[in-house]
């Protein structure tokens, strides 16, 4: 067998004994690289005759081609094994059933409010709403708060650029435009979106408040504190849940008062409170700026936090854990 022929079986046997494409690669080194015994033939063609040189030249290119052609298809079966190999290992029984898509729970303000308007329902109270987006007439003039009023200092809004428009600070505007459209006895809640220019861990841009209204003869704040108690009592399922007024100042009320609720109990009797809101007598001119007779009709409005009070009802020390979009937390109240 003549040196040539010799290469040529070597390299079949090599090519096909490898398992990788690492043996693969060292398999042709020794065969076509620069040191490989099918280059060292070509590199000893100058040493030979010039009639000799065109036949043996010929000779060797066609042993190189045919060595090219086994590492080629060595190296698509290679490939081909390991595919099949990758495929079976991460194969997947359609037969298994599959996992099945986690399902949704309320926001926990959603599951608040949504307990809010089914114990104020209980006391015939309806549920209205309106637009976030509102007068400034409706926000503050007709609430009793005319331009230049010192109370407007006391709400950072956000004004809509180029009009006399808000994104209403507090519900109350629902309220007048209800008892507009609604003659006494008018009974409502409108809980909903607020939004102020505050941002720390009690207070956000965009928070809910549950405003309440009662409109008829003879309503007192006596009714109010009643109600209130009566609400708080559901809310928190304690029925030991006292409420208390301390005078304070709304210009759309008169009188104005702070709600107070009793919160602990010591064994010696002394009583702890947490303030919830604002609350008072519908003020007169707020009644006859939608056509009321404060003469006849007397009322109370009070205005609470509902995100304060999920945080109380859920124990959340962070108002902003609400507005963040975690899921860990959010899960806890599926």
């Amino acid at each position: 067998m003549s040196q040539l022929e010799q290469i040529q079986a070597d390299a079949a046997r090599d090519i096909s004994a490898t398992t990788n494409l690492v043996e693969l690669d060292l398999a042709k080194s020794r065969i076509l690289g620069k040191s490989g015994a099918l280059t060292e033939l070509l590199k000893g063609l100058g040493k030979l005759p010039a009639d000799e040189k065109p036949k043996a030249g010929a000779a060797i290119n066609a042993v190189k081609v045919k060595v090219e052609a086994l590492i080629n298809e060595r190296r698509d079966a290679i490939l081909a094994k390991e595919l099949e190999g990758k495929l079976a290992a991460e194969a997947i029984d359609v037969t298994l059933p599959g996992r099945r898509q986690a399902l949704g729970g309320l926001h926990p303000i959603a599951r608040a409010q949504e307990l809010v308007e089914s114990l104020f329902a209980s006391m015939g109270f309806a549920v209205a709403d309106g637009p976030e987006i509102e007068d400034d007439d409706y926000n503050f003039t007709k609430l009793n708060m005319f331009p230049n009023h010192p109370s407007r200092s006391m709400q950072d809004t956000f004004y809509i650029e180029g009009s006399n428009r808000v994104l209403r600070t507090q519900t109350s505007p629902v309220q007048i435009r209800y008892m507009e459209a609604h003659k006494p006895p008018v009974r409502i809640i409108s809980p909903g979106r607020v939004y102020r220019v505050d941002h720390d861990a009690t207070h956000s841009p965009m928070f809910h408040q549950i405003e309440g209204l009662w409109v008829d003869e003879g309503v007192s704040l006596a009714d109010l504190k009643g109600t209130l108690r009566q609400f708080l009592r559901g809310f928190f399922e304690r029925d030991e849940i006292d409420v208390r007024f301390r005078p304070s100042y709304f210009p759309f009320v008169e009188p104005g008062v702070e709600i107070d609720m009793e919160w602990e109990r010591s064994s010696g009797g002394e009583v702890k409170y947490l303030e919830l809101g604002g609350a008072g007598v519908v003020h007169p001119q707020v009644l006859r700026n939608v056509g009321i007779d404060p003469e006849k009709y007397s009322g109370f409005a009070f205005g609470l936090g509902l995100d304060r009070l999920a945080m109380i009802k859920y124990g959340v020390d962070d108002l902003r854990l609400f507005f963040e979009n975690d899921l860990k937390f959010l899960r806890q109240f599926r």
